[in-house]
């Protein structure tokens, strides 16, 4: 029964459908993962600021995924916590930190690709420029990049946003466990033709951008890979570019498993986790990957580690 309230301020939450004997499981698997993607991703970033030789262009945009994965969870995941453990009567959200939790979540995603592209010209540039890499990637470049990175995806994300929040609502049920923007705008009985059109054409080109960022800059890596007889240029692209394409690979798997979920309605409650999911698993996997493929960062974890087991006892 559809449930009708004219630009009501107070919407409701479906949440997971989680049998009884599998909510505190998953609650504590939700929990566990929060608290693991924080300590790992402010570690990370933190170690990168404090430790000089990490003062690098490839550890500064480093920074970026951390900072996203920090945001996007800590929108979502302590809200979903909460609802876990409520009727779904009591699962209430104002209009505005839905808007705020949409807004946050999407930005989250549009990041995800274009930092990662960023990242990927840092490579290129690596691997393809080596002798003009200092000249091209200083200080200013990498601000550079950071700034249009997060500008880009600021401003795609609030044009998205804002076609919603244009329209007037007569429902008041969020069919998902946390908001987004297809959730806020089937909230209205107006013609939402525009956002449907804008929605198509912004996930178009953000994909078509990522993909082909990545096609293009790995293939000249490719190329000079396999034409450079310079084995330590071959083995620095491998470490360097293994860990950015299986970072890519692991957050591209993760949103076309939720898009094509999107097709079948019968399988609702798997989108909804895959939802939840394309949050989790990247911020939990991404500082696993940067720190085990990262020398300096394990040099500076084994440096620490030895310094704790030479302190003189009192």
């Amino acid at each position: 029964m559809e449930n009708y309230s004219y630009n009501s301020y107070t919407l409701q939450l479906q949440g997971l459908n989680v049998l009884k004997a599998s909510i505190y499981p998953v609650y504590l698997f939700f929990f566990f993962s929060y608290l693991f993607i924080m300590i790992t991703n402010v570690g990370i970033t933190v170690l990168i600021f404090i430790d000089k030789n990490l003062h690098q262009p490839m550890y500064l945009l480093f920074c970026n995924p951390p900072v996203n994965d920090i945001l996007g969870n800590s929108i979502l995941l302590p809200r979903l916590l909460l609802d876990m453990l409520r009727p779904p009567s009591e699962r209430l959200i104002s209009y505005y930190e839905c808007v705020v939790q949409a807004f946050t979540s999407h930005m989250f995603g549009t990041t995800s690709h274009t930092v990662l592209m960023i990242t990927a010209f840092d490579r290129y540039v690596a691997i393809c420029k080596p002798l003009h890499y200092t000249a091209i990637m200083t200080n200013k470049m990498v601000m550079k990049l950071t700034v249009s990175a997060w500008g880009v995806a600021f401003v795609l994300v609030g044009i998205l946003l804002g076609l919603t929040i244009r329209l007037n609502r007569c429902r008041t049920i969020i069919m998902n466990p946390y908001c987004d923007n297809a959730s806020l705008f089937k909230l209205s009985c107006d013609s939402v033709f525009i956002n449907n059109v804008y929605g198509l054409t912004f996930t178009v080109v953000l994909l078509t951008s990522s993909i082909g960022t990545m096609v293009l800059t790995y293939t000249n890596i490719t190329v000079v890979c396999l034409t450079s007889k310079n084995k330590s240029l071959n083995s620095k692209a491998l470490r360097t570019c293994s860990t950015h394409l299986v970072v890519y690979l692991i957050m591209v798997f993760n949103g076309m498993s939720n898009i094509a979920l999107h097709r079948f309605p019968q399988y609702s409650d798997y989108r909804r986790l895959c939802s939840i999911l394309f949050h989790i698993v990247p911020g939990s996997l991404n500082p696993i990957i940067y720190g085990v493929q990262s020398k300096e960062m394990k040099k500076f974890f084994l440096k620490l580690f030895k310094s704790k087991n030479t302190l003189p006892l009192i």
